[in-house]
């Protein structure tokens, strides 16, 4: 059986890898059947407790997108929603009105959290879920460990003060990523660890895959957990990353901020020079960067990255397919190994 594991954020991560598993149908039903298993490791550091509940964006998105559910229109949360309880938490005078929380999205929180109260890691709560919504993927959280990302504001805006930690989707979701900050701090990172799970995925795996997820507080988050980087560096696959960024631009969101934040170009090779080659202490043997940013390919290679270049504007599943080969193709190149 061939293992493929992918590192990943919220909505760019799912999309990609629903186009990932709609090439892997495709080559199963042109060739035959081959037993080819995804894993994915999602970004947890978007997690918060909100209304007494524990809510995690990036592994709701990816189950629900996988699964079926999910609002095709804004990429995140349940289709068909209706707000009638979170409006009755704001008429109390409670919760985020900024950040609104579906009635049928509630329901995935609750469960969540009365079965985190028992004593449930996130790990096993993760798999329960995922029973219902069928992803056809092994999803996984980064750690079983609280860790949520912060963000330190750099001035004084509404009720915070110039260096108040905030929650980062406040900052996202609130603010728009449109106030300065100084930092992006992981609170309760020193005290996580990747999980078991996580270390096998990685450590098993014939391809590893970073999608274009935000390299910063999605991807970064993930490679910050102890663990995950030793992981990385010591695994036989080839390890392969789409840039999230074409011709200077964020293929979605804002992380142009981000990257200005941690002092990153915000381009295909800046973000590329971020994660750093392998052979040289980073965790990239491949990089898949759109046709417009075909320029930084000679860099690239100077990096000791294998370049390649390729559409990668995920607007519809055929041509994240397209995305998704090429991505293998890459990986089929640095390491004769891991044909898919």
């Amino acid at each position: 059986m061939k293992r493929i594991t992918v590192l990943a954020g919220g909505v760019g991560g799912a999309r990609f890898v629903r186009g990932l598993l709609a090439h892997l149908a495709a080559v199963a039903a042109e060739s035959g059947p081959g037993a080819v298993d995804v894993t994915v490791i999602a970004n947890t550091g978007d997690d918060m407790w909100l209304n007494g509940l524990r809510v995690c964006p990036d592994l709701d998105t990816i189950m629900y997108t996988l699964g079926g559910g999910v609002d095709e229109n804004q990429g995140w949360g349940r289709g068909g929603e209706t707000l009638r309880a979170s409006a009755e938490i704001s008429a109390y005078g409670r919760g985020w009105d900024w950040f609104t929380l579906g009635d049928l999205d509630l329901g995935t929180h609750i469960v969540r959290t009365d079965m985190l109260r028992e004593g449930a890691k996130l790990t096993q709560v993760t798999e329960a879920l995922c029973r219902r919504w069928r992803p056809g993927v092994r999803l996984l959280p980064m750690s079983d460990g609280q860790v949520e990302t912060h963000i330190r504001l750099a001035r004084e805006i509404d009720e915070h003060q110039a260096g108040d930690l905030i929650h980062f989707e406040e900052w996202w979701v609130r603010y728009r990523a449109g106030v300065p900050v100084t930092e992006f701090i992981q609170v309760g990172l020193d005290q996580a660890a990747a999980t078991p799970e996580v270390i096998e995925a990685i450590s098993s795996a014939d391809v590893i895959i970073i999608p274009p997820s935000n390299p910063v507080v999605s991807v970064g988050t993930i490679l910050a957990v102890p663990g995950v980087r030793n992981a990385l560096r010591s695994t036989a696959a080839p390890v392969v990353g789409l840039s999230p960024i074409i011709g200077g631009a964020a293929v979605r969101g804002m992380a142009e901020q981000c990257l200005e934040t941690v002092g990153v170009d915000a381009t295909a090779l800046g973000v590329a020079s971020l994660y750093g080659a392998r052979s040289r202490g980073g965790v990239l043997d491949g990089w898949l960067m759109d046709n417009a940013d075909a320029e930084y390919l000679p860099a690239l290679e100077d990096f000791g990255i294998r370049g390649s270049a390729a559409p990668l504007w995920m607007t519809d599943i055929h041509t994240t397919a397209a995305m998704a080969s090429e991505a293998l193709a890459i990986a089929s190149s640095v390491s004769p190994h891991a044909p898919l």
